[in-house]
């Protein structure tokens, strides 16, 4: 891998497209803090319900559901998000959902972003221990399936509205990162919007912020930041 670069520029728009309530906090709040702070307009949208992301067999997963769209509305704020659109699809079902990129291609059209955020499909095995989500692969799959070709030509979807072009897209949770944002300014505010998520914190939630905190100022460190993000960035040709 080459020299890790650095993503400077400020969106204009951006649209956020990830599987569970917590993901894209997760993955990239720092940037889309810092993008906002510049004056970007960002948009997410999150696919699944997040129902079923408990290992209590006493939760009911309907409540559950409530509980975390309570908490994206806080992690929202703390951002300063334009808005959250929720899919609601059940756990697990992201890959069966055959209208979905159809959903996304008109979400692309209608807000024409010029920058596209989502999950980077291809990285099913971190290491030994964990397998990535079937949610976050299916989800990371109809994002990539909206933007390049169906969003950009006009005889896919064409009650979508007019066709429109995203050139740039950034995936998380990568195996190859090669660009990063700096997000040194922004690092509290990604740990305020990940710690919102009270239902999915493993017991302590200063070691949340403690494990944020230290692969953000690892990541940072490649680019001579104090804190960073890093992406897959793919720059779309025609």
């Amino acid at each position: 891998m080459g020299t890790p670069k650095r993503f400077e520029r400020t969106p204009a728009v951006v649209l956020a497209a990830y599987a569970h309530p917590d993901d894209a906090d997760v993955a990239c709040a720092g940037s889309l803090a810092r993008w906002i702070s510049e004056g970007a307009d960002v948009h997410l949208v999150l696919m699944a319900a997040g129902e079923k992301g408990t290992v209590d067999p006493a939760v009911e997963p309907a409540a559950l559901g409530v509980t975390r769209r309570a908490e994206v509305a806080t992690a929202a704020a703390v951002l300063g998000l334009t808005n959250v659109t929720h899919l609601d699809i059940p756990d697990g079902e992201v890959p069966e959902q055959t209208w979905l990129v159809g959903s996304l291609v008109e979400m692309i059209r209608r807000l024409k972003p010029d920058l596209v955020v989502g999950h980077d499909p291809t990285a099913v095995f971190f290491g030994s221990v964990y397998v990535n989500h079937r949610d976050h692969r299916a989800a990371g799959w109809a994002l990539l399936d909206a933007v390049a070709p169906a969003a950009s030509l006009p005889h896919y979807f064409p009650e979508a509205g007019p066709a429109h072009r995203v050139n740039d897209v950034l995936l998380t949770g990568t195996l190859e990162p090669d660009t990063f944002v700096d997000i040194s300014g922004h690092l509290d505010q990604k740990v305020e919007a990940v710690t919102s998520h009270a239902s999915q914190l493993p017991g302590d939630p200063e070691w949340v912020a403690r494990t944020i905190r230290q692969r953000s100022e690892d990541d940072g460190r490649g680019i001579g930041a104090a804190a960073a993000e890093g992406f897959r960035h793919l720059e779309l040709d025609g």
